[in-house]
């Protein structure tokens, strides 16, 4: 199991790789405007993480949606960055990526290089997830879904979820609290896990 010190740990902050690195993994966190990608690379980034945010203006209210997260401030104009050492020497770069569709046009420039991504949604905010997961897909980079949980959110049943993000059967789904960093790690490791199975059912030279 990885960890990630806390904001107080007086190492994090230290960019130097750990010995026994052996894989470096570029890894994208994906999902719409508040979704809490930010949030989770700063729960589980063993360096002070990278942000590109501004505060929200009213001219952006204009073109973001804010229904759901009337109380955000802040949005990533570019990139959220992170690094994070998990078991067997594979450490995974964390790249935010911006949710809103005004952000597109970087989507290509950040998305070079990945592995994977993990795509955050928000189950009040179902259809908000749609065009990210276009995105991902578009790309043709695997990837795996956590479902971060906020107290208002209804619950539902696995099937009706992947039903109605219309996953592939062999999408990892996982429920995820952003800000708690052991459930954060949970999820990272799941996606890890799915690119290591494809890896093993198409053993092509690459990393993992």
């Amino acid at each position: 199991m990885a960890s990630a010190p806390s904001s107080t740990d007086p190492h994090r902050g230290d960019v130097h790789l750990p010995d026994s690195a052996r894989e470096l993994v570029k890894i994208l966190v994906a999902g719409p405007f508040g979704v809490g990608k930010t949030t989770l690379i700063d729960s589980v980034s063993e360096i002070r993480p990278l942000h590109t945010e501004e505060h929200l203006s009213e001219a952006s209210a204009a073109v973001d949606d804010l229904d759901g997260v009337r109380d955000k401030t802040t949005t990533t104009v570019a990139i959220d960055f992170g690094r994070i050492s998990m078991a067997g020497g594979v450490v995974l770069y964390l790249f935010g990526t911006p949710g809103q569709e005004r952000f597109r046009s970087l989507w290509a420039d950040i998305a070079y290089g990945a592995l994977g991504a993990l795509v955050l949604v928000d189950t009040r905010r179902i259809n908000d997830s749609f065009d990210v997961l276009g995105l991902v897909e578009e790309t043709g980079l695997p990837y795996a879904v956590a479902l971060n949980t906020f107290p208002d959110a209804r619950t539902y049943t696995e099937a009706r979820l992947r039903q109605a993000l219309d996953l592939e059967p062999g999408t990892p789904m996982v429920a995820c609290d952003a800000r708690d960093t052991n459930s954060s790690v949970d999820a990272l490791l799941a996606l890890v896990q799915h690119l290591i199975d494809r890896k093993d059912a198409d053993p092509t030279p690459g990393a993992l």
